[in-house]
């Protein structure tokens, strides 16, 4: 059995235009159009996943086999093609008869040609016109099957825009602090098929995170840790700070005209009477001050070349790679409640961050075992919904956490990576050679370990070892003094 892309190309049909017409049609549609009106960075990410889609329904037509009946027929009209006028037309009975038992929508039209004809013998032109007609019939068939294929994956893929709109649509302002560079990243994290009570999670942990402005400035902060430093170059040589100047070559002393200014050896007779008198003495010293007492203006003409040395400082903005998070979450009992809802809206705000600087964005969990979550990977909203659904009930092994960190630090594409660890910090005492291990980390690597810090009672000997600690105490006191401040 041929194919459909087989019998087309035979028909000398073109797919590749029935695909562009229907993509085409699909970016006119009202819906589409109203999307990209209130998001318009997302339409350069659809606009580049639209070759993609192109070949999927190529793939599909030429994957498509056609129906039986159509098979049979265009294998009758291959052969029948091949006959000569004599041969064809004694042929003609059976023709009729399968075409009849095909069903076939030329049959009642090959009849009438028949009969007007004589059916003793075709002519030349009449065998001609049969064939061309019979042709004409196929092509139609094999049009519509196009048509209607095209229809059904033209319906899908809008279902499938439509479903993706509804959840970047939703999504956008939570996640995009700025849409224009994390729109496409958006689109592409939303094709993983989700329904919408799916990421009512995220829209809940959104809501949350807007009511806690102090967590998304802390997340912006930490982001921005990695500030441009300037550093001295080295140092130029004497020639190049040497400068030639003019300068007059001896004192003016020609008077040009009269000016304001703080000159008293130049002043004019009227500015020095207001002087001796009492009440304008005040005055004369303000004008004085204000550099608007009325003097002579000298000049001289003379005038010769100087060089001179001026101290220069070169200073050039050192750019410090803002590379991907790893973000540790403390899943122990302590972190439960409002501290849980604190920790996951935090992550939210990194990964709204992440997005913006498209940077990578990595949540691990620690309790009694690690596991992990990139929210920036393809499925990343998914992967976040997963992490928003987990229970803070497990135990604190600090330790396992900062071994796992290490361990993924060593790969190439996280080399430059901030570590994050979110936690109350009340746990045991961390080994000394994990300690001496995160050292040479920050030292040799240039690595940094950030500790957000959920409570006032964590241990100092464990803070100790992090490059910066954020502090969001989530105490009922503090939570009252922030609420009392906004």
């Amino acid at each position: 059995m041929i194919s459909l892309d087989t019998l087309s190309a035979l028909l000398s049909i073109s797919e590749g235009d029935l695909v562009e017409d229907l993509v085409i049609a699909l970016l006119a549609s009202p819906q589409l159009v109203l999307f990209f009106e209130k998001f318009p960075g997302m339409k350069q990410a659809l606009l580049r996943d639209m070759p993609r889609w192109k070949a999927e329904i190529v793939e599909h037509l030429k994957a498509t086999p056609v129906p039986v009946t159509l098979d049979q027929e265009f294998n009758l009209f291959q052969h029948y093609q091949t006959l000569d006028p004599p041969h064809f037309t004694a042929a003609l009975p059976s023709l009729l008869n399968d075409l009849d038992k095909l069903a076939s929508p030329f049959a009642e039209q090959a009849r009438m040609l028949v009969d007007n004809s004589d059916c003793q013998r075709l002519s030349p032109a009449q065998h001609t016109l049969f064939l061309q007609r019979w042709r004409l019939s196929l092509t139609l068939q094999t049009m519509t099957l196009n048509e209607q294929l095209l229809e059904q994956q033209r319906e899908e893929l809008l279902a499938e825009l439509q479903r993706r709109m509804a959840l970047s649509g939703q999504l956008a302002p939570l996640l995009s602090e700025n849409e224009e560079a994390s729109a496409g990243r958006l689109w592409d994290m939303s094709a993983a098929p989700l329904q919408h009570h799916d990421y009512q999670r995220l829209v809940e942990y959104g809501e949350f995170l807007a009511g806690q402005p102090e967590l998304m400035k802390l997340a912006q902060q930490l982001g921005r840790s990695r500030a441009a430093k300037a550093v001295p170059t080295e140092e130029a040589p004497p020639e190049a700070l040497r400068q030639q100047v003019r300068e007059p070559a001896c004192v003016p002393e020609e008077v040009n005209g009269l000016h304001q200014s703080d000159d008293v050896l130049r002043l004019l007779p009227a500015e020095l009477a207001t002087l001796g008198i009492s009440e304008l003495e005040l005055e004369f010293y303000r004008r004085l001050v204000e550099k608007r007492l009325l003097t002579y203006r000298l000049q001289g003409e003379s005038w010769h070349e100087k060089i001179t040395q001026r101290p220069v400082n070169h200073q050039q903005q050192e750019a410090c790679p803002r590379g991907p998070f790893i973000v540790c979450v403390d899943t122990s009992g302590s972190m439960g409640g409002f501290n849980e809802r604190c920790a996951k809206a935090f992550c939210l705000a990194l990964l709204k961050v992440a997005l913006a600087d498209k940077r990578r964005c990595y949540i691990m969990l620690f309790a009694h075992e690690v596991v992990g979550y990139e929210l920036t990977a393809e499925d990343g909203i998914a992967q976040a919904i997963r992490f928003l659904n987990q229970r803070f009930r497990g135990g604190t092994d600090l330790a396992a956490c900062l071994e796992a960190v290490l361990q993924r630090l060593q790969g190439k594409a996280w080399q430059e990576a901030d570590a994050v660890i979110v936690s109350d910090f009340i746990a045991q005492r961390l080994p000394d050679a994990l300690i001496k291990t995160i050292g040479r980390q920050q030292q040799q690597q240039r690595q940094r370990f950030h500790a957000v810090a959920m409570s006032a009672h964590g241990k100092p000997g464990i803070l100790r070892i992090f490059d910066h600690i954020w502090r969001f105490d989530t105490g009922l006191k503090q939570r009252l003094l922030r609420r009392w401040k906004r």
